[in-house]
Order: C-alpha cells, then structure tokens, then sequence
C-alpha cells in the first residue's frame, strides 16, 4: 500500500494573445528513466496560502508574470492527482486559474532548486497541437480543460493527469 503525502496546489493556465497556453516540459529527479513530461505553472501552497495566493506566488517564481491576486478570479477547474516526484508520492487537491495576457517573455530566474534541476524548457502550445500530440502532458486532458476555460464553462472535478 502506498502511503500518500496530501498536498494543496494551486495551477495556472497562462494563455496569450493566440489562446496558446504555456507549458513546462521536466522530468522526475528521482527517476529520470521516467522520461520527460509537459506541465502547467504552479505548485504546492504554503501554509496558510489560498489557491489564489498560490496560484499568484508560483506564477510569478516560475514565469517572471507578477498579478495581483485579485486577477486570478475562480479557478476553472479542479481536481484530484497521485503521482511520484522525488522520491515522494503525493495525492495533491488542485485548482486551475485561467490568466490571459496579449504576450509574456517568460522568466524562470525564480525557480527553486528542485525546478532548476528538473525542468529542461518550456513552450506556448494550441489547443489543436495539445489535441494531436503524443507526447505526455498533465493534466492528462489539458486540452478540454483548457477548450472549456476558454468558452467559459468551468468544472469542479476532472481527470487527474494532453
């Protein structure tokens, strides 16, 4: 039996001016036999941290992207996920924000060590490439997560894992 670690997550959707959305490619530290999988900004809240401070805080460590957390809004979708990163398994509660900008260059000078070392790049995907790509990505179904943010229709549950 796998003994979890609970965490709370808060995920951001950066979408620009093409309604591309903004993806990390990484790997896991501890299992680089792994391979290398496509993710959304954000992570783990600190404690006392709202989904919205989060969501703020990791978008501006990973992205260089600094918005008020006014300008998260409701998350537009949320969800359950188990995965194993570094050693440790988590079974993580996550909220997903949709934030539009025209255009971002984005800056990773704010990674944390643990990021620095497992996230090799990063790039603006469409809908139609996240639809018809074979590689991984997560949440699994981030193109009809993202297909639904994008019309405005919102979703409290989901698929935990393109």
């Amino acid at each position: 039996m796998t003994d979890y670690t609970p965490r709370r997550a808060a995920r951001v959707l950066l979408v620009d001016g093409a309604d591309r959305l903004l993806l990390f490619r990484g790997s896991d530290p501890a299992r680089p036999e792994g391979g290398r999988w496509w993710f959304t900004p954000g992570g783990g809240l600190d404690p006392g941290e709202t989904y919205a401070d989060g969501a703020a805080r990791e978008l501006a460590e990973e992205t260089g992207l600094r918005l008020a957390v006014a300008e998260f809004g409701e998350p537009v979708h949320a969800d359950l996920t188990e995965f194993s990163f570094d050693g440790v398994w988590y079974r993580q509660e996550q909220r997903f924000f949709l934030v539009r900008v025209a255009a971002h260059e984005v800056d990773t000078t704010g990674f944390s060590e643990v990021e620095r070392g497992s996230v090799d790049g990063y790039r603006w995907w469409s809908v139609p490439e996240l639809s018809s790509t074979t590689e991984r990505c997560y949440p699994v179904d981030v193109a009809a997560i993202l297909t639904r943010a994008l019309t405005g229709v919102t979703t409290a549950t989901g698929g935990a894992a393109c």
